[in-house]
């Protein structure tokens, strides 16, 4: 083949060189989107696996969370029991303490509670002299000032 004969080949398929260099091209770029595929799929897994855990550990605090809420529950129900008797007078606290476990147990029905007035009269039977009015007069005092005040003495 002479340079001509050559020149003249080329010249006629000269096309074929950039289709070459393209296929050439497209497999190396397929290897490399293969291995990016797999890359993108163990990612993809960790994640998958991470997820995973994450919820595992969501609901194992969830699940310890409501064990500690109900210790809490029974705890408090056991001190309010021990402790030393209360006395309810008041409509509103009988019924907030009824709520409690330990007050449907020890309270009694909100009808048979008594009033205030019945509460004061038994506060006030020890003190007579605090619960009735004073008729006499208050006595005088040289040394101190109306309103309990101390005065100064003039000279």
């Amino acid at each position: 083949m002479t340079w001509a004969a050559a020149l003249a080949l080329l010249k006629r398929f000269w096309w074929s060189a950039p289709i070459a260099l393209l296929t050439v091209g497209l497999i190396v770029t397929r290897g490399t989107l293969a291995d990016a595929r797999s890359d993108l799929k163990l990612e993809r897994a960790e994640r998958a696996t991470d997820k995973a855990i994450g919820e595992r550990d969501v609901a194992k605090a969830e699940a310890g969370f409501k064990g500690q809420l109900a210790n809490a529950a029974t705890s408090y129900a056991e001190r309010l029991a021990t402790r030393e008797p209360i006395i309810l007078r008041s409509t509103d606290t009988v019924r907030t303490y009824a709520e409690t476990p330990a007050g449907r147990v020890l309270c009694l029905a909100p009808d048979r509670v008594s009033g205030i007035d019945a509460f004061d009269r038994e506060l006030f039977t020890d003190h007579p002299a605090a619960t009735r009015g004073g008729n006499g007069a208050v006595p005088p005092d040289a040394d101190q000032a109306s309103g309990g005040r101390v005065g100064r003495q003039r000279r």
